[in-house]
């Protein structure tokens, strides 16, 4: 996937594939393969790909995105049933799969068409009521393409598969299920991302991915009421009045996704410790995001950039807010300068008072998941993805890892350099990591040498020549990890599966005795749901000629989805464990009990 290329929306790469030859559809690969290696030249909305000397193919791009195929042209002696049209839409970023920033604003690139030509309405009626037929259909489409994606693995689910999984995403919008479309474009991304060997890309992510949308068309089709309107889901978050707000900068982060988006988010929060973003998102790399943050905020008149309101702060009249707390920049918002304040100052005090056990808890209740930690750095842990900071919180043993692997952020270079510094007593903001140890990607950090300045570790660049000259000791220990409950057994084939398909586990199933293993150390269900799984991958029957009939990829997908759900739902309960916020939870939200003997 191409980040150089404008988003395409999802209906137009699916017919652009649909359209094309048997003979062709296996050649798709290694066209897009091919066009990925081409140079990209772009003019104002026109993006230009040199297939060789001869052969160009353009994409009119009106707004920043490929709405239709006619915007897709190849001068190649097939066109337009040639191979590079597929292959150009194939290979660029899928559009509606951006973060929402602005309700008004050109980041909202989601293809509303057919929500305007009456699906929203027909949506609203069905709110009391079962779902439509359109709607089971639809949901039917995006499970049975989703199963093929995990039937086939991210190493098999090449772009023939990738398209029908947009298809059916397609469908899903125009039955008016945004977030099934939504949840199938982001398979679709991750997909890509893992093919093409993306740095930001992570296995863990994507099969949370995959098993939400596996989850989510499951449940939908018999869905009523209140729950079938969650499923549904809305294809904008609503904005709603906020009056007059007094904001203070805490920091910055650089957006990059895999799905060709990039752009800042800085946090701010109001006197009472709630969050508040302002966000600056659209089709680009890494120059985009490292370029971002000394953009002008897009909010009222204010001059600012992302980087000085990470440190200013923001006066908001007739402000509008996302429920994630994101600020609308709508015409009769008004926003001016103000101070800001120190991390150790009132009002960004408060929010280091909160007790890790609660915050954590909040995190995991579905909340933010943004932590504020006072840690004092250890040293650093190997990891198989690479080196990360170890830090003593409050008496836990805390990994603080890169937010992002992308060498164009300095996210990892400045852990290397803080991780001179043990000894040292910071504040820092993190995103929880859940896991069965205490994990959070470090997103920002007090100076070592002047707590009243910070660092916006994906943006700014710590030098050794800002570490104090001498550090304090650390403690002469930090508190056991513990024992990790043997679930990785699990784990580690529900991640195998996502990779490799069917094929790896039914392969992997014969001498197997982790299902005996997890029932002896008292996890009986985990080893339940393997041995299920094994067998659903091994089933597959063979016709009178001793030839293999057409897998059952239904039911390897719900034996798969089980045990994705359960290794979820046991490492929610672990992790909570580990930050010792189990009693700290949300009743509305059960822990199950595991047992240890």
């Amino acid at each position: 996937m191409s980040p150089d290329l404008p988003p395409v929306v999802p209906s137009v790469t699916a017919d652009l594939v649909g359209a094309l030859s048997p003979r062709l559809r296996k050649r798709l690969d290694a066209g897009v393969a091919k066009l990925a290696a081409c140079a990209v030249v772009r003019d104002g909305d026109t993006v230009r790909i040199a297939v060789d000397d001869t052969t160009d193919v353009v994409l009119h791009a009106p707004g920043g995105t490929v709405t239709s195929a006619d915007a897709i042209r190849c001068g190649c002696l097939l066109a337009p049933g040639c191979l590079h049209r597929a292959a150009a839409a194939s290979a660029a970023p899928v559009a509606g799969d951006a973060p929402v920033t602005d309700p008004a604003g050109a980041e909202a690139k989601e293809s509303t068409a057919a929500v305007q030509t009456g699906t929203a309405g027909q949506a609203e009626r069905a709110d009391a009521e079962a779902a439509t037929a359109d709607q089971r259909a639809a949901a039917r489409a995006v499970h049975g393409a989703a199963a093929a994606v995990l039937e086939a693995g991210t190493d098999g689910a090449g772009a023939v598969l990738q398209a029908e999984l947009l298809r059916a995403a397609h469908t899903a919008r125009l039955a008016g299920l945004p977030r099934a479309c939504a949840a199938a474009v982001s398979v679709v991304t991750g997909v890509r991302a893992a093919r093409s060997a993306d740095p930001g890309y992570r296995l863990a992510d994507f099969a949370d991915a995959l098993a939400g949308v596996l989850g989510l068309t499951h449940r939908l089709p018999q869905a009523t009421g209140p729950e079938l309107t969650e499923l549904r889901g809305t294809v904008r978050q609503p904005y709603r009045p906020d009056g007059s707000l007094r904001l203070y900068g805490l920091f910055s982060e650089p957006v990059l996704t895999a799905s060709g988006y990039a752009g800042a988010v800085t946090w701010t929060a109001d006197a009472h410790g709630r969050l508040y973003t302002v966000s600056d998102v659209a089709p680009g790399g890494p120059a985009r995001a490292t370029g971002a943050a000394d953009r002008t905020v897009r909010i009222g008149d204010t001059a600012l950039t992302h980087r000085e309101l990470s440190r200013a702060g923001l006066a908001v009249s007739g402000a509008t807010v996302s429920p994630t707390g994101r600020l609308g920049a709508g015409a009769a918002v008004r926003a001016v300068r103000a101070p800001g304040a120190a991390w150790p100052s009132e009002p960004l005090d408060r929010l280091w008072t909160v007790p890790v056990a609660e915050q954590v808890a909040r995190a995991l209740d579905g909340g933010q998941d943004l932590l504020f930690l006072e840690v004092t750095l250890m040293g650093t842990v190997r990891e198989a993805s690479g080196d990360c900071l170890l830090a003593d919180c409050a008496g836990l043993p805390l990994r603080l890892a890169a937010a992002h692997d992308d060498p164009s952020l300095p996210y990892r270079d400045n852990l290397r350099v803080l991780a001179a510094a043990r000894g040292s007593r910071l504040r820092v903001v993190a995103r929880l990591v859940p896991g069965p140890l205490p994990r959070a990607l470090l997103l920002a950090t007090e100076h070592p040498s002047d707590p009243a300045a910070r660092l916006d570790l994906g943006l700014d660049r710590l030098q050794q020549a800002d570490l104090p000259t001498r550090t304090v000791p650390p403690p002469a220990a930090v508190a056991s990890a513990g024992d990790e409950a043997p679930l990785h057994l699990l784990r580690r084939r529900v991640h195998q599966a996502v990779s490799g398909g069917r094929r790896v586990l039914a392969l992997s199933r014969d001498g197997s005795g982790d299902g005996v293993r997890l029932r002896r150390l008292g996890l009986a269900t985990a080893g339940d749901l393997l041995d299920d799984l094994h067998s659903a991958a091994a089933d597959r029957a063979r016709d009178a000629f001793g030839r293999l009939l057409a897998s059952d990829t239904d039911r390897f997908a719900r034996a798969w989805l089980a045990a994705a759900v359960y290794t979820s739902a046991v490492e929610r309960a672990l992790c909570a464990n580990a930050w010792g916020a189990t009693a700290a939870m949300s009743s509305r939200h059960p822990i199950p009990r595991l047992r240890t003997s």
